[in-house]
């Protein structure tokens, strides 16, 4: 399985930006896929995951003001960002596992991708 992001970028507080993750290769029996940030000087967080069931994870840090979603074959992951602020900005992962959604709480994912930064300032 291959996860390729997109769509980071630099914005100004209070912004939007949309990602996008475009999984390819054996993606039948994932199941469940997540986005993961690291800033500068921070530990790495789980930000927001789906489950292949439904179910939806986010960080309190992302309540509220980030939106997780899939296409129905899971070969595109999104992460809908708004009212951004600069403690946002980090590098954000793609990640994808085959057990059950809770493993990626625990950063235990079967692939990740290369990463997207976002920057933003205030």
């Amino acid at each position: 399985v291959q996860l390729v992001e997109s769509g980071g970028g630099s914005v100004q507080a209070g912004g939007s930006l949309r990602l996008s993750c475009v999984a390819s290769g054996t993606i039948g029996s994932i199941n469940a896929m997540g986005w993961y940030r690291q800033g500068p000087g921070k530990e790495r967080e789980l930000v927001a995951s789906i489950s292949k069931g439904g179910t939806i994870y986010y960080a309190d840090s992302a309540k509220g003001r980030f939106t997780i979603a899939r296409d129905n074959a899971w070969s595109t992951l999104y992460l809908q960002m708004n009212s951004l602020k600069s403690e946002d900005t980090a590098m954000y992962y793609c990640a994808a596992g085959y057990g059950p959604w809770e493993f990626l709480l625990q950063a235990e994912y079967d692939y990740r991708g290369q990463g997207t930064q976002v920057t933003v300032s205030s």
